[in-house]
């Protein structure tokens, strides 16, 4: 049974029924349950689960008991969260240390909770752990960018592929920033919320990183070269059916930054 309900417990407040996003429960006299075929119909997203005050409700797959409770006395105030999210830079110049792998990983099961289309949570993580591999992976990117100059002159130049072909041929890293480690987000390509998924899973990341005492940056010129250069690709060992959506460098920042520059005021425009 998909729906299973503690009618001890409920108190038939209804926000299970309201909060559902597939409209998979209706309340009756003795309280919520599942209509016919909610097994098909389920994203399996919890919000039932999650929003029950009386941890009455539970389903084939979650229960109250999978679930942390939600701490209201972590909740970060206003200002607090204004000063974090204005405070965060890219980092582009990294201390020489590795960051230990189960580090790495807190920081992505955290960021996998990030919002997915429908809940299909089909981020997928691709960590360059060895920083031997970063460097190979910029030297695929490289070549990329000598073929893109040679064959597409106008692109590599809007691009400014010729000074950082360059500057990699007099040692200067401007693809990886001779960051530690690498890691990728990326979804089937079937997947038609997959971009989004992933810029959104990537986006958790990089909020997440600082608190670990992190810092990371968007590998852009990376993501390019791995959908469209077949050496990198069959260097990363992506199957066929899959699409890499963005990359970040990652490891620890060899600089700390004093202050928050000003920004563009937001462009805001109502619709009347």
């Amino acid at each position: 049974m998909l729906v299973s309900v503690d009618f001890s417990k409920c108190n038939k407040d209804g926000l299970c029924v309201l909060e559902c996003p597939a409209r998979i429960l209706e309340m009756q006299d003795n309280g919520p349950f599942a209509i016919e075929g909610a097994e098909d119909i389920c994203i399996q997203c919890g919000h039932c689960v999650a929003i029950c005050p009386e941890a009455a409700i539970s389903l084939d797959f979650l229960s109250p008991d999978d679930c942390m409770e939600v701490d209201q006395n972590l909740h970060l105030p206003a200002d607090h969260v204004e000063h974090f999210l204005k405070s965060r830079r890219s980092i582009r110049t990294y201390k020489k240390k590795p960051v230990p792998v189960d580090l790495l990983e807190k920081a992505l099961s955290i960021a996998s909770y990030a919002p997915t289309g429908s809940n299909r949570q089909s981020v997928r993580w691709l960590v360059i752990h060895d920083q031997k591999d970063v460097h190979a992976i910029g030297s695929h990117v490289i070549d990329w960018m000598r073929f893109v100059i040679n064959e597409h002159p106008d692109i590599a130049s809007n691009f400014n592929m010729p000074k950082l072909v360059g500057a990699w041929e007099e040692g200067i890293d401007r693809i990886c920033r001779d960051a530690p480690h690498l890691i990728f987000a990326y979804a089937l390509k079937e997947n038609t919320s997959g971009k989004a998924d992933c810029d959104t899973a990537l986006a958790y990341l990089e909020l997440t990183l600082p608190s670990l005492g992190l810092g990371s940056c968007w590998a852009g010129y990376a993501t390019a070269a791995a959908n469209q250069w077949p050496p990198l690709t069959a260097f990363l060992k992506l199957e066929d059916d899959h699409l890499i959506h963005g990359a970040v460098m990652a490891g620890y920042p060899k600089f700390a930054y004093k202050r928050i520059p000003t920004r563009n005021k937001a462009d805001i425009v109502y619709l009347k």
